[in-house]
Order: C-alpha cells, then structure tokens, then sequence
C-alpha cells in the first residue's frame, strides 16, 4: 500500500478524492437515466423496445457506477485504517511529551473529520439502493408491458422517482463537500 515517497495519508487523499469523483460520477450518471426515463414516458408512436433498451442501459450504468463508489469507499475505509492504525503505534515511539500530546490530539481531529465525512459517504451510498431499486421496477416493468399502457403506468412513477434522486443528488452534493474538506484538512497538514 505505502511506497517509497508516497505516505498512507496521501494514500488516503488520493482515494478520497478518486470517491469523490465516483460519486460525482454517480450523480451525472442518475441525471442521465432521468433524462432517458422523463423521454420514455413522453413517447407517442415511437419503439417501445428501443425506449426499454435504451433505460435498461441507463439502469445498468446506473448500477455499475453506484458499485463504483462502494468500491471506492471501501479502499478508502482500508487505507484509513491502516493509516490511523499506524499512526496511533507511532505515538509509542515519541520521547517529547509535548510532540506526542500535539500529534495525539492531530489524530483525534483527523479522525473526526474522517468519521463525519465516511458517514456522509456512506449515507450517500445507502441512499442510490432504494433509487436503482425504484429505476429497476420501472424498467421491468416497461419489459414485460411493452405497450402504451406501460407508458401511462410510468407516468405516474416518474414524479417519485424524480423526488427520489433529486434527494440522492443533494445527499451526495453533501458528501463531494465533506469529501472536499476533509482533503483541504488533509493537505493543510
């Protein structure tokens, strides 16, 4: 994990900010999937087979970029870990008092600031199940009911799912920030 040159709290800077960019990701990829989904419920006499295509492959990139972040927040969980592991062994090693007792006190701010923004994180995280579950129904559904009344059906869906990741949206707005901060903190040293 630790090269040469290159400590865990850059490690951990790194990958918060690579879950950042997922989630940032993330949100792009759930306004897409809207837009695709707001477009399927406006069709006339269009292929109803190509709309179904179509928001079935939003779904599944929507899918694949909320397992994008999961991974993400996990390999930041290992180096954090392993970073304040290390560092709480280090205080060990001090003989000044005074330098142990600051470098104790930067660990528990650190902490801190990483435990609120890895709950934010994780917050954000829960809150894209409960939307590709909703996007999921609806796309199956627009599967097995490839007819106009399908569209009329998704219609009245739409409104809740469009709630549902405007609220995912402004969670992970709230987590990129957190994300942000913590890596500010971080690099402030």
């Amino acid at each position: 994990m630790e090269k040469v040159g290159y400590h865990k709290r850059d490690i951990l800077a790194d990958r918060v900010e690579a879950t950042r960019d997922a989630q940032s990701e993330a949100q792009q990829q759930f306004r897409s999937a809207l837009e695709q989904f707001a477009a399927v419920i406006e069709l006339k006499n269009t292929d109803l087979k190509q709309a179904y295509a179509a928001l079935n492959d939003e779904y599944e990139e929507s899918q694949s970029a909320a397992d994008t972040v999961s991974e993400r927040i996990d390999k930041v969980k290992s180096v954090a870990d392993a970073l304040f592991d290390e560092w709480q062994e280090e205080l060990g090693l001090y003989n000044n008092q005074s330098m142990k007792a600051a470098s104790r006190k930067k660990l528990q701010q650190t902490r801190k600031r990483y435990a609120s923004m890895l709950q934010s994180m994780l917050k954000a995280e829960r809150a894209m199940q409960p939307v590709l579950n909703t996007f999921r129904d609806n796309v199956l559904f627009l599967k097995h009911n490839l007819n106009a009344q399908a569209i009329g059906t998704l219609r009245g869906e739409f409104s809740a799912l469009k709630r549902e990741i405007d609220q995912l949206l402004e969670r992970m707005n709230r987590s990129i920030e957190r994300s942000n901060r913590f890596i500010d903190s971080l690099q402030q040293g």
